[in-house]
């Protein structure tokens, strides 16, 4: 209390907030600890582990090929990417060749997750700012992909489509007639939503300008995917370390640019990811005309065991041989690293994955944001909850 021209005055003081770990905007079990001043946020402590499970540590009691399963659980939005990096790991350990049809189907299937994954990430990003019916858009596109690769896998969320050495399935009659026909119609809702919600005035308002992450912070902070290019860095595995067939297929790097506010903020996050699709949609399309034919699994052995060189005297036990990969997932750089000690099971298997490094960066810009601002910018990072646990 304090005194002021002989009136009682309260002191505001300061408020703890717990955002989470079921609160709608946290996109998953993720708690956020805000320290506000009114409607100022003047710290921020992200809180997690609500989903952790041990999945690296469980990958040590499951064979190579058995732990397939489990990769889908990483990423739920972006499963397909979790598939693709972790066989790409076993097969570069175990010197295992993939068919070139496997591999344009397994890009295929790639493009179209990150397609349902930035359809998510971009109709959350308005919900969250009080847009429903863009999100209900997204969805409606979304359910038509998981329809598609429903057809081509049998499952819709957590797909298990990859395997070692190939795919599990290859591409059913009236595919590829069906998903050309869906991109037909795709591409013309992609510029209804845009001037549906993109370049909404009142979006604009809420995104232009706000939670500003520069170059040198996106890097310094492990930024990666859209949210880093989205702040000027021209950066994408798929063009800057090639693998599967990408070397052979063309698309631009969707670089933010501050088209309508600063570069790196919300808007150039969100804008990226519409581009991104665009992209996806031309990437679709070259697979499909350049499939070639031939088998989609490659020679596996039934047991794999990884050759393990010798220690000093002839001595054999403990790790010997890994091998590490990299893939531009809808989130960004995943890497996966797995060493093997001659056995039939992983000895150590690590993913590193983008959703940490960006959730880590909001105790560092959210700081002085008004709480409204810090919900737009919490969206437009596309954090995903076991991704960042795992």
């Amino acid at each position: 209390m304090s005194e002021e021209h002989g009136q009682v005055i309260e002191d505001a003081g300061e408020m703890v907030l717990n955002m989470g770990p079921h609160h709608p905007s946290t996109h998953g079990v993720i708690r956020l600890v805000l320290e506000l001043d009114g409607e100022v946020v003047r710290t921020v402590t992200p809180d997690i582990g609500y989903l952790h499970r041990g999945i690296e540590k469980i990958a040590e009691g499951m064979t190579w090929q058995g732990f397939m399963p489990y990769t889908d659980r990483i990423d739920y939005l972006g499963a397909m990417f979790m598939n693709h990096a972790y066989a790409m790991a076993v097969e570069r350990l175990h010197g295992i060749e993939v068919p070139p049809r496997a591999e344009y189907l397994r890009v295929l299937a790639d493009e179209l997750n990150r397609i349902a994954s930035h359809l998510i990430c971009l109709g959350s990003v308005t919900m969250d700012l009080g847009a429903y019916t863009p999100f209900l858009n997204a969805v409606r596109e979304r359910e038509v992909i998981n329809d598609i690769i429903e057809t081509l896998c049998g499952a819709r969320l957590t797909y298990n489509y990859m395997r070692v050495g190939g795919v599990s399935f290859d591409l059913p009659p009236g595919l590829r007639e069906r998903i050309l026909t869906w991109l037909d119609g795709f591409e013309v809702f992609l510029d209804e939503f845009d001037r549906l919600i993109t370049y909404n005035e009142i979006f604009l308002h809420r995104c232009k300008d706000v939670g500003v992450i520069t170059a040198g912070e996106a890097i310094g902070w492990g930024l990666v995917g859209p949210n880093l290019r989205a702040s000027g860095v021209d950066s994408d595995l798929r063009r800057d370390l090639p693998y599967s067939v990408y070397k052979d297929l063309s698309f631009d790097v969707v670089v933010g640019r501050g088209s309508v506010g600063t570069v790196g903020d919300v808007f150039d996050r969100f804008w990226c990811r519409i581009e991104e699709i665009k992209q996806s949609c031309g990437l679709v399309r070259q697979v499909l005309a350049g499939m070639p034919l031939g088998p989609i699994l490659g020679k596996v052995p039934k047991k794999l065991k990884a050759e393990i060189p010798l220690g000093p005297g002839g001595a054999k036990g403990g790790p010997g041989a890994d091998a590490h990969v990299r893939i531009e997932s809808a989130r960004g750089d995943t890497l996966v690293y797995a060493v093997s000690d001659g056995s039939e099971k992983p000895y150590r298997l690590r993913f590193r994955t983008g959703s940490f490094t960006a959730l880590s960066i909001m105790a560092h810009k959210g700081a002085g944001m008004m709480v409204a601002d810090l919900v737009a910018l919490f969206a437009s990072l596309d954090v995903i909850a076991p991704e960042t646990d795992r």
